[in-house]
């Protein structure tokens, strides 16, 4: 089964920040090269992938944060809603999640779940 969701910036800085493979932020970048997670993007949030992963104080090698954000647009589908804001995207499709580690910056919402949570729901579901 493959999951449609908006990767929060926060999860990609997360999973390149980790010593762990087996952390869920690396997971969930794992499963996007697998295509079980298909993200959903916009060139707005592209673009802070691009400029938060590329900032100083993460010293992230170039080629690191280029693979990673190609990744996305290769095995993502772009989504433009018309004021390109993250929580449009997810409520276009009822199996559209938002993955990230700030659930209160959110509405409430079953489709607003931590990479711990993805994981979880793709595990069980298998």
């Amino acid at each position: 089964m493959k999951y449609f969701a908006v990767i929060d910036t926060n999860v990609l800085v997360s999973a390149l920040l980790s010593p762990k493979n087996d952390s869920a932020t690396v997971q969930v970048i794992e499963k996007v090269l697998k295509r079980e997670i298909i993200p959903l993007y916009s060139d707005e949030i592209l673009s802070e992938y691009t400029n938060v992963l590329n900032r100083k104080k993460f010293n992230f090698s170039k080629d690191a944060v280029d693979y990673l954000v190609e990744a996305i647009k290769t095995f993502g589908i772009l989504k433009n809603p018309s004021d390109n804001e993250i929580y449009k995207i997810i409520l276009e499709d009822e199996y559209n999640y938002l993955i990230t580690g700030n659930i209160k910056h959110f509405p409430k919402s079953s489709r607003v779940i931590t990479a711990r949570e993805m994981i979880n729901l793709i595990e069980n579901l298998k």
